[in-house]
């Protein structure tokens, strides 16, 4: 047997939430010294200690951890439950660095308030193109209705590219319109040299040509693009344009190595009023 010490040190836990989980009847000591009142623990009381934990970081209360542990859980159904809770924490991990990536955008933006960008807008007519595209709606313009609902549209596209034999020609061409109350509708698209077919489960569309169109390189994630957006805005202000409708994100190269040498063009069509 183990003192109570040893089967602290052993379990990763401190002393006094061993004798916590005494006072509760939640984990008992395998003996008790009636003459010193010392704690002592088997090995095999690991298991139950394992499983108080690992239910406590899953977010039960201790009364809780104690139904689920009478209820005699197998080792695989508590694997599962842990599997799930694992899930979602690193879901939530990933949600808060988005969150974070977002406010340090914000800051940066109100860093740059009053400096105009001069070098960093260029002007010029852009082609018409032709992509493949799929489409999809998000709640919202904000980067967190955005992102989850069109970061799914690419893979899914360019699985049934694949399936229709269809290789990309150009870089990803994404755009926005306008739908109800604050929707948008996302248009996920790549640039594709073949005709329209109604064989496809994608649209294989002409983007027009945009006589001009005011033009920023936005390096990084889409997470911090609202510096880029705000600089291009203040341009066309400045330079008595008006915007017509949302950019066209072109990704020039997204999605592969370091994030922070991802580069995406934005291209917002103007005219003079």
């Amino acid at each position: 047997m183990f003192t109570i010490g040893d089967f602290a040190h052993l379990g990763r836990v401190s002393v006094r939430m061993l004798r916590h989980y005494d006072a509760v009847g939640l984990l008992l000591p395998a003996h008790v010294d009636p003459a010193s009142g010392y704690r002592f623990y088997t090995a095999a009381q690991l298991q139950r200690l394992n499983r108080v934990v690992a239910l406590k970081d899953l977010g039960l209360t201790l009364d809780q951890v104690r139904v689920v542990l009478d209820e005699k859980l197998s080792a695989e159904q508590l694997h599962g439950m842990l599997s799930l809770r694992r899930a979602e924490l690193r879901q939530q991990i990933l949600a808060d660095e988005s969150r974070l990536r977002r406010v340090e955008a914000r800051l940066r933006a109100i860093e740059r308030e009053g400096a105009m960008p001069t070098d960093e807008i260029v002007v010029k007519p852009v082609p018409a193109v032709r992509i493949a595209r799929l489409t999809a709606t998000a709640a919202s313009y904000q980067s967190e209705d955005i992102g989850p609902v069109i970061q799914p549209l690419y893979p899914e596209l360019f699985e049934r590219l694949g399936r229709a034999g269809v290789t990309p020609s150009g870089h990803g061409i994404a755009t926005y319109e306008s739908a109800e109350g604050d929707q948008v509708v996302v248009r996920a698209g790549v640039t594709v040299a073949v005709e329209p077919s109604a064989a496809y489960d994608f649209e294989v569309v002409d983007l027009p040509a945009l006589a001009e169109a005011a033009s920023i390189v936005h390096r990084g994630t889409m997470d911090g693009v609202d510096t880029s957006y705000q600089a291009v805005a203040a341009w066309i202000e400045a330079h008595g344009y008006k915007q017509n409708g949302f950019a066209r994100e072109v990704y020039l190269n997204y999605g592969e190595g370091d994030p922070a040498d991802w580069v995406t063009e934005l291209q917002l069509e103007i005219t003079k009023p």
